[in-house]
């Protein structure tokens, strides 16, 4: 059963070992569970960068398809969305409760997602080592 995730894509770029690869937003993506909260369904173009020790075998044009798994859309939705959900939550509850001021706790609970973020930024590589994409030439 191939349950991956795809999307047809143009190589733009080429590193040691990395292709960027240009997808375009297809009417798949409506029909996709996670549509409204995935990046590439919100944006006509988006450049995905997929580790591969095959770079050399790709030319900038080709035309390829990338893939995932759901399971990895799955981690990145977590870490993305429920994650900061469940953060920003905690934050205005414990602040509620401390200072019993609704402004104050909603702020302090918008508030914390900017580290949370800035922390994601910054641990990049390792956050993002289970969510992968593979990338294989069409017969275009």
């Amino acid at each position: 059963m191939n349950d991956k995730i795809k999307h047809n894509g143009t190589v733009v770029s080429i590193d040691r070992s990395k292709v960027c690869v240009r997808i375009l937003q297809t009417s798949a993506c409506s029909a996709c569970k996670v549509a409204s909260h995935c990046n590439a369904a919100e944006s006509k173009e988006k450049i995905i960068e997929v580790s591969t020790a095959a770079s050399a075998d790709y030319v900038i044009g080709d035309t390829v398809v990338v893939s995932t798994s759901p399971s990895a859309v799955s981690r990145a939705m977590t870490i993305a969305f429920v994650f900061p959900f469940l953060v920003m939550v905690a934050a205005v509850l414990i602040a509620l409760w401390i200072t019993s001021d609704e402004i104050l706790s909603a702020l302090i609970g918008l508030g914390v997602l900017v580290p949370y973020y800035l922390i994601i930024y910054f641990l990049g590589e390792r956050v993002t080592r289970g969510v992968s994409f593979e990338i294989e030439k069409t017969n275009e």
